[in-house]
Protein backbone atom coordinates (compact mmCIF):
# COMPACT_ATOMS: atom_id res chain seq x y z
CA UNK A 1 0.00 0.00 0.00
CA UNK A 2 1.59 3.20 -1.00
CA UNK A 3 0.68 6.38 1.09
CA UNK A 4 1.11 9.73 0.42
CA UNK A 5 0.64 13.11 1.75
CA UNK A 6 -3.42 13.76 1.78
CA UNK A 7 -3.06 16.66 -0.60
CA UNK A 8 -1.53 17.54 -3.71
CA UNK A 9 2.61 17.83 -3.98
CA UNK A 10 5.08 18.50 -6.31
CA UNK A 11 6.41 15.79 -7.77
CA UNK A 12 9.35 17.69 -10.33
CA UNK A 13 12.60 17.62 -9.06
CA UNK A 14 14.16 20.82 -6.51
CA UNK A 15 17.57 21.54 -6.73
CA UNK A 16 19.37 24.46 -5.27
CA UNK A 17 23.39 25.61 -5.03
CA UNK A 18 24.93 28.46 -2.85
CA UNK A 19 26.22 31.13 -5.64
CA UNK A 20 28.46 33.31 -2.54
CA UNK A 21 28.93 33.67 0.89
CA UNK A 22 29.74 36.47 3.25
CA UNK A 23 31.35 36.74 6.98
CA UNK A 24 30.56 40.73 7.94
CA UNK A 25 29.68 41.88 4.39
CA UNK A 26 33.12 40.33 2.96
CA UNK A 27 32.74 37.84 0.49
CA UNK A 28 34.76 34.77 0.53
CA UNK A 29 36.80 33.78 -1.97
CA UNK A 30 34.44 30.91 -4.39
CA UNK A 31 37.26 28.06 -3.80
CA UNK A 32 35.26 28.30 0.10
CA UNK A 33 32.44 26.84 -1.76
CA UNK A 34 32.10 23.16 -3.36
CA UNK A 35 29.28 23.19 -5.86
CA UNK A 36 30.30 19.42 -6.07
CA UNK A 37 30.24 18.12 -2.73
CA UNK A 38 27.16 20.82 -1.54
CA UNK A 39 29.74 22.45 1.17
CA UNK A 40 30.20 25.88 2.55
CA UNK A 41 33.55 26.35 4.58
CA UNK A 42 33.31 29.74 6.46
CA UNK A 43 36.21 29.70 8.43
CA UNK A 44 39.24 31.23 6.84
CA UNK A 45 42.78 31.78 8.55
CA UNK A 46 42.50 35.70 8.00
CA UNK A 47 39.12 35.86 9.52
CA UNK A 48 38.76 33.18 12.50
CA UNK A 49 36.68 35.66 14.69
CA UNK A 50 32.83 36.89 12.74
CA UNK A 51 29.93 37.86 14.04
CA UNK A 52 27.27 36.90 10.85
CA UNK A 53 27.01 35.08 7.45
CA UNK A 54 25.52 35.37 4.63
CA UNK A 55 24.94 32.77 2.33
CA UNK A 56 23.54 34.00 -1.70
CA UNK A 57 21.07 31.31 -2.71
CA UNK A 58 19.42 29.97 -5.94
CA UNK A 59 16.86 27.26 -6.15
CA UNK A 60 15.33 25.28 -9.52
CA UNK A 61 11.73 24.25 -8.59
CA UNK A 62 9.47 22.37 -11.35
CA UNK A 63 7.68 25.62 -13.33
CA UNK A 64 5.26 24.25 -15.21
CA UNK A 65 3.92 22.40 -12.33
CA UNK A 66 3.84 24.89 -10.54
CA UNK A 67 1.58 26.52 -12.97
CA UNK A 68 -0.64 24.19 -13.46
CA UNK A 69 -0.83 22.45 -10.19
CA UNK A 70 -3.69 22.83 -7.48
CA UNK A 71 -1.47 25.35 -5.69
CA UNK A 72 -1.81 28.88 -4.47
CA UNK A 73 0.30 31.57 -2.58
CA UNK A 74 3.40 29.89 -3.32
CA UNK A 75 6.25 30.14 -0.79
CA UNK A 76 10.23 28.77 -1.43
CA UNK A 77 12.26 29.40 1.90
CA UNK A 78 15.49 28.17 2.77
CA UNK A 79 15.96 26.66 5.92
CA UNK A 80 19.06 26.26 7.69
CA UNK A 81 19.77 23.89 11.88
CA UNK A 82 22.18 22.42 13.28
CA UNK A 83 20.87 19.79 15.79
CA UNK A 84 23.99 20.08 18.24
CA UNK A 85 22.26 24.34 19.08
CA UNK A 86 18.62 23.26 18.04
CA UNK A 87 19.06 26.44 15.46
CA UNK A 88 16.92 27.31 13.03
CA UNK A 89 16.90 30.09 10.68
CA UNK A 90 14.43 30.66 7.87
CA UNK A 91 14.47 33.11 4.71
CA UNK A 92 11.83 33.63 1.93
CA UNK A 93 13.58 33.20 -1.51
CA UNK A 94 11.98 35.75 -4.27
CA UNK A 95 10.85 34.02 -7.78
CA UNK A 96 13.11 35.44 -10.55
CA UNK A 97 10.94 33.84 -13.74
CA UNK A 98 11.50 30.28 -15.35
CA UNK A 99 11.32 28.36 -11.87
CA UNK A 100 14.42 30.23 -10.75
CA UNK A 101 14.20 31.55 -7.35
CA UNK A 102 16.83 33.46 -5.34
CA UNK A 103 17.55 35.03 -1.93
CA UNK A 104 19.74 35.13 1.12
CA UNK A 105 19.86 33.55 4.61
CA UNK A 106 21.87 35.56 7.24
CA UNK A 107 22.57 33.71 10.64
CA UNK A 108 24.30 34.76 13.65
CA UNK A 109 27.85 32.74 14.36
CA UNK A 110 26.89 32.57 18.11
CA UNK A 111 23.55 30.86 17.54
CA UNK A 112 26.30 27.75 15.83
CA UNK A 113 28.71 25.08 17.04
CA UNK A 114 30.09 23.52 13.94
CA UNK A 115 28.00 22.04 10.90
CA UNK A 116 24.97 23.25 9.87
CA UNK A 117 22.18 21.74 7.26
CA UNK A 118 20.87 23.62 4.78
CA UNK A 119 17.47 22.86 2.49
CA UNK A 120 15.14 24.73 0.44
CA UNK A 121 11.43 23.62 1.09
CA UNK A 122 8.28 25.09 -0.72
CA UNK A 123 4.83 25.64 0.74
CA UNK A 124 1.50 26.52 -0.67
CA UNK A 125 -2.49 27.14 0.00
CA UNK A 126 -3.74 23.66 -0.88
CA UNK A 127 -7.58 23.13 -0.89
CA UNK A 128 -8.11 26.37 1.00
CA UNK A 129 -5.50 25.44 3.77
CA UNK A 130 -2.14 27.77 4.05
CA UNK A 131 1.58 26.71 4.73
CA UNK A 132 1.19 23.36 2.86
CA UNK A 133 4.91 21.31 2.44
CA UNK A 134 4.15 20.74 -0.72
CA UNK A 135 8.32 20.34 -1.64
CA UNK A 136 11.68 19.78 -0.44
CA UNK A 137 15.24 19.51 -2.36
CA UNK A 138 16.52 15.83 -2.39
CA UNK A 139 19.83 17.08 -1.64
CA UNK A 140 20.91 19.14 1.22
CA UNK A 141 23.90 21.54 1.50
CA UNK A 142 26.62 21.60 4.59
CA UNK A 143 27.75 24.56 6.29
CA UNK A 144 30.94 24.16 8.06
CA UNK A 145 31.61 26.73 10.55
CA UNK A 146 35.65 25.54 11.46
CA UNK A 147 36.51 24.26 8.47
CA UNK A 148 38.90 25.90 5.66
CA UNK A 149 38.15 23.21 3.28
CA UNK A 150 34.87 22.83 1.49
CA UNK A 151 34.84 19.23 1.73
CA UNK A 152 32.17 16.75 3.52
CA UNK A 153 33.84 14.90 6.63
CA UNK A 154 33.23 11.59 7.69
CA UNK A 155 29.97 10.94 8.59
CA UNK A 156 31.11 8.01 10.98
CA UNK A 157 33.53 8.37 14.02
CA UNK A 158 35.39 4.93 14.59
CA UNK A 159 36.82 4.77 18.52
CA UNK A 160 39.15 2.21 19.72
CA UNK A 161 38.76 1.65 23.37
CA UNK A 162 38.80 -1.16 25.81
CA UNK A 163 35.27 -1.78 27.28
CA UNK A 164 36.48 -3.72 30.36
CA UNK A 165 39.13 -1.53 31.79
CA UNK A 166 38.87 1.94 29.76
CA UNK A 167 37.89 5.29 30.81
CA UNK A 168 33.99 4.61 29.68
CA UNK A 169 31.63 3.22 32.67
CA UNK A 170 28.80 2.71 30.23
CA UNK A 171 30.76 0.31 27.85
CA UNK A 172 31.84 -2.10 30.99
CA UNK A 173 28.87 -4.13 30.81
CA UNK A 174 29.38 -4.77 27.16
CA UNK A 175 32.90 -6.29 27.45
CA UNK A 176 31.92 -9.29 25.78
CA UNK A 177 30.98 -7.14 22.75
CA UNK A 178 33.60 -6.92 19.82
CA UNK A 179 32.24 -3.06 19.09
CA UNK A 180 28.89 -1.51 19.44
CA UNK A 181 27.37 1.55 17.73
CA UNK A 182 26.62 4.86 19.55
CA UNK A 183 24.01 7.04 17.65
CA UNK A 184 23.29 9.73 20.64
CA UNK A 185 26.27 12.30 19.74
CA UNK A 186 26.24 14.63 17.09
CA UNK A 187 28.43 12.19 14.61
CA UNK A 188 27.54 8.42 14.91
CA UNK A 189 29.90 6.67 16.52
CA UNK A 190 31.58 3.00 15.91
CA UNK A 191 33.43 1.45 19.44
CA UNK A 192 35.76 -0.88 18.72
CA UNK A 193 36.66 -3.19 21.78
CA UNK A 194 40.51 -3.31 22.17
CA UNK A 195 40.06 -5.86 25.14
CA UNK A 196 38.33 -8.08 22.86
CA UNK A 197 41.25 -10.34 21.85
CA UNK A 198 42.64 -9.59 18.48
CA UNK A 199 40.28 -7.72 17.33
CA UNK A 200 41.38 -4.33 16.66
CA UNK A 201 44.98 -5.98 15.49
CA UNK A 202 43.14 -8.01 12.63
CA UNK A 203 41.73 -5.20 11.33
CA UNK A 204 44.89 -2.72 11.24
CA UNK A 205 46.69 -5.45 9.96
CA UNK A 206 48.07 -6.34 6.71
CA UNK A 207 48.43 -10.11 5.44
CA UNK A 208 48.07 -12.32 2.36
CA UNK A 209 44.75 -11.95 0.51
CA UNK A 210 42.77 -14.66 2.21
CA UNK A 211 43.40 -12.49 5.24
CA UNK A 212 42.54 -9.02 3.27
CA UNK A 213 39.14 -10.85 2.42
CA UNK A 214 38.17 -11.22 5.72
CA UNK A 215 39.27 -8.58 7.12
CA UNK A 216 36.33 -7.23 4.22
CA UNK A 217 33.19 -9.16 5.51
CA UNK A 218 34.76 -8.35 8.77
CA UNK A 219 34.17 -4.64 8.20
CA UNK A 220 30.83 -4.93 6.07
CA UNK A 221 28.95 -6.49 9.19
CA UNK A 222 30.61 -3.81 11.28
CA UNK A 223 29.59 -1.29 8.56
CA UNK A 224 26.17 -3.01 8.22
CA UNK A 225 24.95 -2.29 11.92
CA UNK A 226 26.17 0.88 11.87
CA UNK A 227 24.03 1.87 9.32
CA UNK A 228 21.34 -0.09 10.59
CA UNK A 229 21.69 1.83 13.89
CA UNK A 230 22.03 5.15 12.27
CA UNK A 231 19.03 4.55 9.95
CA UNK A 232 16.72 3.66 13.18
CA UNK A 233 17.94 6.07 14.90
CA UNK A 234 16.87 9.00 12.28
CA UNK A 235 13.32 7.04 11.87
CA UNK A 236 12.88 7.93 15.83
CA UNK A 237 14.38 11.65 15.37
CA UNK A 238 11.55 12.35 12.70
CA UNK A 239 9.13 15.04 14.24
CA UNK A 240 5.61 16.21 12.68
CA UNK A 241 4.94 19.87 12.05
CA UNK A 242 1.89 21.44 12.98
CA UNK A 243 0.01 19.85 9.89
CA UNK A 244 1.11 16.12 10.80
CA UNK A 245 3.51 16.40 8.14
CA UNK A 246 7.11 14.60 9.09
CA UNK A 247 10.24 16.73 8.83
CA UNK A 248 13.50 15.72 7.79
CA UNK A 249 15.75 15.39 10.72
CA UNK A 250 18.88 17.95 10.47
CA UNK A 251 22.40 16.80 10.30
CA UNK A 252 23.65 13.10 9.52
CA UNK A 253 20.42 11.50 9.98
CA UNK A 254 18.72 13.55 7.06
CA UNK A 255 21.45 12.33 4.72
CA UNK A 256 21.08 8.59 5.87
CA UNK A 257 17.26 8.86 6.06
CA UNK A 258 18.08 10.04 1.85
CA UNK A 259 20.77 7.62 1.55
CA UNK A 260 18.23 4.32 2.59
CA UNK A 261 15.21 5.43 1.81
CA UNK A 262 15.02 4.91 -1.91
CA UNK A 263 16.30 1.01 -1.25
CA UNK A 264 13.29 0.99 1.71
CA UNK A 265 10.71 2.22 -0.19
CA UNK A 266 12.13 2.20 -4.43
CA UNK A 267 8.77 3.10 -5.46
CA UNK A 268 7.82 6.44 -3.66
CA UNK A 269 9.73 9.79 -4.01
CA UNK A 270 11.96 10.62 -0.76
CA UNK A 271 8.58 12.86 0.90
CA UNK A 272 6.28 10.09 0.18
CA UNK A 273 8.64 7.54 1.31
CA UNK A 274 9.18 9.41 5.12
CA UNK A 275 5.70 9.68 5.37
CA UNK A 276 4.96 6.08 4.81
CA UNK A 277 8.36 5.27 7.12
CA UNK A 278 6.57 7.30 9.61
CA UNK A 279 3.19 6.02 9.35
CA UNK A 280 4.51 2.03 9.44
CA UNK A 281 6.26 3.06 12.91
CA UNK A 282 3.37 4.84 14.27
CA UNK A 283 0.44 3.08 12.94
CA UNK A 284 0.97 -0.58 11.69
CA UNK A 285 3.58 -2.48 9.46
CA UNK A 286 7.07 -1.39 10.79
CA UNK A 287 7.85 -5.50 11.08
CA UNK A 288 7.34 -5.60 7.53
CA UNK A 289 10.04 -2.50 6.49
CA UNK A 290 12.45 -4.84 8.38
CA UNK A 291 14.22 -7.05 5.77
CA UNK A 292 13.93 -4.07 3.30
CA UNK A 293 15.92 -1.52 5.97
CA UNK A 294 18.83 -4.60 6.01
CA UNK A 295 18.72 -4.86 2.49
CA UNK A 296 19.58 -0.88 2.48
CA UNK A 297 22.12 -1.37 5.09
CA UNK A 298 23.90 -4.17 3.71
CA UNK A 299 24.13 -2.55 0.05
CA UNK A 300 25.94 0.72 1.55
CA UNK A 301 28.25 -1.29 3.60
CA UNK A 302 29.25 -3.45 0.22
CA UNK A 303 28.42 -6.62 2.05
CA UNK A 304 27.54 -8.34 -1.29
CA UNK A 305 30.55 -7.49 -2.66
CA UNK A 306 33.09 -8.56 0.53
CA UNK A 307 31.32 -11.92 1.16
CA UNK A 308 32.14 -12.91 -1.96
CA UNK A 309 35.13 -11.72 -2.69
CA UNK A 310 35.81 -14.07 0.88
CA UNK A 311 34.41 -16.63 -0.43
CA UNK A 312 36.37 -16.43 -3.70
CA UNK A 313 39.76 -16.05 -1.34
CA UNK A 314 38.75 -19.00 0.54
CA UNK A 315 38.18 -21.22 -1.68
CA UNK A 316 40.72 -20.41 -3.97
CA UNK A 317 42.87 -21.31 -1.18
CA UNK A 318 41.28 -24.27 -0.51
CA UNK A 319 42.68 -25.81 -3.59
Amino acid sequence: MNIVFPYSTLAGEITFEVTAARLDGRALPIGMISREQRVVALHEAERSAWGEARLDLRAALPVKELATGPWSDVVCVATLTEPATNARTVAKLASSGGGVWTGSLSFARDDHQSRASLTINVVASVDGERGRLIGTAEATWSVELNERTPTRKQELNVHEVDFRNGPHEWLRPFKEAPWLVETTGDMPTVHLNTGFEGLTEFLNGGGGTVEKSVRGMLAAQIATEAWLAMFHAAVGDVELDDDGTPQWPAGWKDGVLRSMLPDVLPELSPADALLEIHLRRTEGGWQDLQPRIQFAAARRAKVGRNVGNGLRALNKAGE
